[in-house]
């Protein structure tokens, strides 16, 4: 699967999450790092959900960067 991930820099450090996986979030200290991260947090939470029995949800969130005059 293939989910949208959303990635902030913070002051000090960047946070990802993932929209259609609530409660997914990761941290770190640089941009590489957080990218991992979640990577092993998305991989955590749906084992986390299969071991519940919980439904995964499918990937379904995009992005598109817009263009805008500034």
């Amino acid at each position: 699967m293939r989910y949208a991930v959303v990635i902030e820099k913070g002051e000090t450090n960047y946070g990802a999450y993932v929209p259609d996986l609530p409660g997914c979030i990761a941290t770190g200290d640089t941009r590489e790092e957080v990218v991992k991260l979640i990577q092993e947090a998305i991989e955590f939470h749906i084992e986390g959900l299969r071991e519940e029995g919980e439904p995964i949800p499918p990937p379904s969130s995009s992005i598109e960067f817009i263009d805008v005059a500034a």
